[in-house]
């Protein structure tokens, strides 16, 4: 009906969000990693960049003023002194004396320059280097006019960027209307003032411009950093076929890992014969769970898990416990809990070193009964 009156129904901003791209999980770690180190891609804010580019060069000019003005008289007077003595196409020393005041008078800047570039980058990302952005990406030779205007026009990237646009032009506008304003009548009295009092009030007013125009960006490259990190978190969010493709590089296949606890409760069954008529002692729920332990000073750090299981298994092991005079204690907590955490081949969690001790001796004084009932027995 709205179409039929002629009227353009609105835009919505989340039609090229990751979500609508199946793209609704989290990034993982990995792939965050991988994005770094492989592909160089980071989240950084350039107006960041870019404000402290502005000031520290700005800083090193406002200190840096006399030396400068010294220099360029120092040049004007060495050139106009030997306007009438020097071959500009034959003379050797006119260009180096070119190249010397030049390195002079920009050098600094470029330096403080690059200083300020390579802080900004590493505060907001660290150190990273890396050639991949610089590698050619023939792709990209076919311009994509839709999604070049996806991007720039329906998306909540080129919303932000055209609102952060006014921003910055409100900014430098406002700072210059103010300063202006401020120094008005010592501008309008310029006419009547020497050339030197005319320099220096100008140079001043454009360099406190300059200082306040990049504070202000400074303050709002914040959001802009904030709106940069959520964007990226959103460039790499995955599909669920995506999150379980990586769960099954790093964890395995699940059937495969079903596979193979398969394989392991086979070992332990098949091992169980030998290992619990050698154990110390067995530790039941009673009935659900039961932990076979074995102890040698001599040549163990602490008791080690020689067989375990639960429900039909623990019955098998208490059975071959029975049968091979075996000591089975009952402590639930503690069958519990070694059942949960230690697994066949493990040495028992120092934690529970202090309740087993106490298990082990009284299995002892159990074995010490046994040995002087047989021996008066005999």
């Amino acid at each position: 009906m709205r179409e039929e009156l002629g009227v353009i129904p609105a835009i919505d901003l989340q039609w090229f969000a990751a979500e609508d791209e199946g793209r609704t999980e989290e990034p993982s770690e990995y792939k965050i990693q991988r994005a770094r180190e492989d592909e160089g891609r980071v989240a950084k804010s350039q107006e960041f960049i870019g404000a402290l580019v502005l000031l520290f060069p700005t800083l090193m000019i406002f200190f840096l003023a006399p030396f400068m003005l010294r220099t360029c008289v120092e040049m004007v007077r060495f050139f106009l002194l030997r306007v009438g003595e020097l071959d500009p196409i034959t003379d050797r020393l006119l260009g180096g004396m070119v190249l010397s005041y030049y390195i002079r008078l920009a050098l600094p800047i470029i330096i403080m320059a690059l200083i300020a570039a390579i802080f900004s980058n590493l505060v907001q990302t660290g150190f990273l280097f890396t050639t991949k952005p610089l590698m050619p990406n023939f792709s990209k030779i076919l311009p994509h006019f839709g999604r070049y205007f996806q991007r720039t026009l329906f998306s909540a990237e080129g919303v932000f960027n055209f609102f952060k646009s006014i921003v910055k032009m409100a900014i430098i506008g406002m700072v210059a209307f103010f300063l202006i304003r401020s120094k008005i009548r010592e501008l309008a009295n310029l006419q009547n003032a020497g050339l030197w009092l005319g320099f220096s009030t100008v140079t001043s007013l454009a360099a406190k411009m300059l200082i306040m125009s990049a504070l202000l960006l400074l303050l709002l490259s914040i959001p802009d950093y904030m709106f940069q990190r959520w964007q990226y978190r959103e460039s790499l969010k995955m599909t669920k076929q995506e999150v379980k493709e990586e769960r099954k590089m790093y964890e395995g296949d699940p059937y495969v890992k079903s596979r193979l606890r398969s394989r392991m409760r086979e070992l332990m069954t098949q091992n169980m014969a030998v290992n619990v008529p050698k154990a110390d002692v067995v530790i039941t729920n009673p009935t659900h769970f039961a932990v076979a332990l074995e102890y040698n000073r001599e040549n163990m750090a602490a008791p080690q898990v020689t067989a375990k299981g639960e429900d039909e298994m623990a019955f098998r092991i208490r059975r071959l416990a029975q049968d091979n005079n075996v000591p089975i204690v009952e402590n639930k907590p503690l069958a519990r809990a070694l059942y949960a955490e230690t697994e066949v081949g493990d040495m028992i969690p120092e934690a529970y070193w202090e309740v087993v001790a106490l298990v082990l001796s009284k299995v002892m004084h159990i074995n010490e009964e046994r040995r002087n009932a047989q021996n008066r027995g005999a």
